[in-house]
């Protein structure tokens, strides 16, 4: 379970609570006495509502002592959401820590979910009597991470503990483990990036972990003192954390600080020498991370290298090839594979890739070719190896580093009955990368329209997930097939002005 005799400290940024390893392994103990008690068995999933707790991390591994898997899922879902999870892959438990929203708790108990809340177990009374044997084998399922479909057909990444260990050791072969001594977690645990490298990969190796809440504005406008304070030696990052914490915050003065990791979304080399010159080291990485691979699985771990927008590096833990076809239907085909400066479609191959796409072979078929990932991105690489990222083929919408899938919008908006078409895409935003906007189609042309549209995108919708930006249009553009293009429909929404929004909704 771990790669040391026992799991590190975790501190609690806000409270600066700390749980001593031996404490973990106690509580984990109690965790997973209860857990056995109340029916939880090999194979059986649980859904977790909140994350970036010490009591995360004991779950997590007291569901693995089980034998079960930890769906991690984000506590910002509305009910509707969370219930087309749970219909996809059938959790016997969903954690709370706190009181559950009354129709998340109707809809799950309706699907046949229990749902704990955990406030009411005191572990301390289930320590040394309960036997820790482990029930978890290598291939079985460890992690579902839903990577779109919380309001369509999810498409959640099944993570064995052999590729996550495969993962883990990677990284430790690429990167060592002494910068991470005391690692510092500002990102979301139920993504792959702040859940799998950033806390994982440390903590199990017996490192101190500080957990912060996601995104946290406090923690980033105080980002250098609580580097001070804490010790920080290695933390993890998107680039709009920066536009904040470099603002804000004074840079640290400890000179503890030993590495950075950017990832989840593009850095350019002016921001990327920003960090550097802010904290004080020039071990700023960029981090190329997939979800379906565990995460990073690359990156500028090089003596020597000079920021450019666009470099990632070298492979951690994995084969990387452009080619020139993105068929992942054919055969794999290395003679395909795109000389050096040549632009291509990257691929990789890494003993740390997801089982596949929980109960959608088909899907899993379109990426997978040979044990070959195709990633939806296009690089090239240089005449010494190294990759460079130059585009992307895939849909999703990079707010900030919280991946969106506008299908997912696309189809709440489509259930409205007055809705006739629509067209989520994204926008350029200066402060989260992206940002979200939508073209509509309605049966009429009035205010209140919007208004009862909106107000049922904010029922089916997490907030983040809501568009920005409306454009009121009498058609969608269709191409020579008669079918929309995302890229086409955001052109033609440039040549307009969107909805007053905030003064549709304002009026009554």
């Amino acid at each position: 379970m771990f790669f040391d005799s026992q799991p590190g400290v975790i501190t609690e940024l806000l409270t600066g609570r700390s749980l001593a390893s031996r404490e973990i392994i106690s509580r984990t103990a109690g965790r997973t006495a209860r857990f056995q008690t109340a029916g939880l068995c090999r194979g059986d999933r649980v859904f977790v509502q909140y994350g970036n707790k010490p009591e995360f991390f004991v779950d997590l591994l007291a569901v693995w002592y089980s034998g079960a898997s930890l769906v991690p899922i984000d506590s910002r879902l509305t009910a509707y959401e969370v219930e087309n999870l749970a219909r996809a892959v059938a959790p016997r438990f969903m954690l709370t820590d706190s009181p559950a929203d009354a129709a998340i708790l109707s809809g799950l108990t309706a699907l046949g979910v229990q749902v704990i809340d955990t406030r009411d177990w005191d572990d301390r009374h289930f320590p040394s009597a309960f036997p820790m044997r482990c029930q978890t084998y290598l291939d079985d399922e460890a992690l579902i991470l839903f990577t779109s479909g919380s309001t369509g057909i999810p498409k959640g990444v099944v993570h064995t503990h052999r590729s996550l260990r495969a993962r883990w050791f990677s990284l430790r072969e690429a990167l060592g483990i002494e910068a991470h001594h005391r690692t510092l977690c500002l990102l979301p645990t139920h993504f792959g990036h702040g859940l799998i490298c950033n806390s994982l990969f440390p903590w199990l190796a017996g490192q101190h972990l500080v957990i912060a809440p996601p995104f946290s504005t406090t923690a980033l406008m105080q980002l250098g003192a609580v580097i001070d304070e804490h010790k920080i030696t290695f933390l993890s990052s998107v680039p709009s954390m920066w536009g904040l914490a470099l603002k804000a915050s004074k840079p640290p003065l400890g000179k503890t600080l030993r590495r950075v990791h950017c990832g989840s979304a593009p850095l350019s080399a002016h921001l990327w020498r920003q960090i550097q010159q802010w904290s004080g080291t020039n071990e700023v990485f960029n981090a190329y991370g997939i979800t379906e691979t565990g995460s990073w699985v690359a990156g500028t771990s090089v003596a020597g290298f000079v920021p450019e927008d666009g470099l990632v590096g070298v492979p951690w833990g994995a084969v990387i090839k452009i080619l020139k076809s993105a068929d992942a239907g054919a055969p794999f085909d290395v003679d395909l594979q795109c000389r050096a400066e040549e632009p291509g479609y990257i691929w990789l191959n890494t003993p740390a890739l997801m089982r596949g796409y929980h109960a959608q072979p088909e899907l899993t078929d379109q990426v997978i070719s040979g044990g070959w990932f195709f990633t939806g991105d296009i690089g090239v690489a240089d005449q010494r190896g190294w990759l460079y990222l130059k585009g992307r083929e895939r849909e999703e919408i990079n707010k900030g580093g919280m991946k969106i899938y506008p299908a997912d919008i696309d189809a709440v908006a489509e259930r409205f009955d007055r809705t006739r078409e629509v067209c989520a895409f994204a926008l350029e935003d200066p402060l989260y990368g992206q940002s979200l906007a939508m073209a509509i189609v309605l049966q009429d042309d009035a205010d209140a329209t919007v208004r009862e549209l909106h107000a049922w995108m904010k029922v089916h919708l997490a907030d983040y997930k809501v568009p920005l930006h409306w454009y009121r249009v009498e058609s969608l553009p269709r191409n020579s097939r008669g079918k929309v293009s995302r890229k086409d429909v955001a052109a033609f929404c440039a040549q307009r002005l969107p909805l007053d929004l905030q003064t549709i909704l304002k009026a009554k």
